[in-house]
């Protein structure tokens, strides 16, 4: 069989593969639950989580806090990611920029993130913007140095041929170097969207009054496990749909980079 028709062969298997290993989960979370083995204050049973999510859906609330917790996250995300692009560029083609920035990029990305929170209310307020700041804070410093990585691994040998063409810097930027770094810099926005969501019950911890990291720690003070396990399956199927969502934008955006084993 060729490689080529190997391939559909092989998704599918993979498809496959995937689809069991949540099963797997499911069926050790029914064992647990409807064994007795836990019991439904520590572990609620997928049946009560089910109807928990069922019944926030038909009251709507699901919805407003699926809405404003997607909203926070990508608007936060969407700055960082608008300021880590064009600092990340410059660093890998500048030693100059890079030894001035660099080291409190360095720096600021061990910060806490959850120990900024009282500084961003001091200084923003309780509004929206301060949870903005906060998946902002999450996701810029980590997002700079890997713009910075990836272009820097751009083929040296390419952008010398277009100094030798006769290019000035702004064009080796957008037609070389650009377009190079493309692939390996939507690999970066989509991990770090992922992180973008891990942000959010920090951002929604202090002084909100809806997404789905403030149901869940408003859970937290009533045991109410089961909003909390619907909560946390809410944002984990959101997180999966915008990591397919930007899989198929980079197919979309860049056709001919194809990764090792797809």
């Amino acid at each position: 069989m060729s490689e080529k028709n190997r391939r559909p062969h092989r998704h599918l298997a993979y498809k496959t593969i995937s689809i069991l290993s949540f099963c797997v989960i499911i069926a050790l979370w029914c064992l647990l639950t409807y064994g007795g083995m836990v019991t439904e204050l520590f572990v609620p049973s997928p049946t009560k989580v089910l109807s928990t999510t069922v019944d926030m859906a038909r009251d709507g609330s699901l919805w407003i806090n699926c809405w404003m917790s997607v909203k926070r996250v990508m608007v936060g995300w969407f700055w960082s990611a608008v300021a880590a692009l064009p600092i990340g560029m410059v660093m890998a083609r500048s030693k100059v920029f890079s030894a001035v920035i660099q080291p409190i990029i360095e720096f600021a990305r061990y910060l806490p993130v959850v120990a900024l929170v009282p500084l961003t209310i001091l200084y923003l307020g309780i509004d929206e913007t301060q949870k903005y700041v906060i998946i902002w804070l999450g996701t810029f410093f980590q997002l700079v140095l890997m713009v910075c990585d990836t272009v820097g691994s751009v083929d040296k040998n390419m952008i010398n041929a277009a100094r030798t063409l006769g290019a000035n810097r702004w064009q080796v930027y957008k037609e070389v170097i650009f377009p190079a770094a493309l692939p390996g810099l939507m690999d970066d926005f989509r991990l770090t969207i992922g992180w973008a969501w891990t942000y959010l019950v920090v951002a929604e911890m202090v002084a909100a009054s809806n997404g789905l990291g403030y149901i869940i720690l408003k859970s937290q003070r009533f045991l109410a496990t089961d909003v909390i396990f619907s909560g946390l399956i809410t944002i984990g199927i959101i997180g999966l749909l915008t990591d397919f969502a930007v899989k198929i934008l980079t197919q979309a955006i860049v056709p001919w980079h194809e990764r090792l084993g797809e």
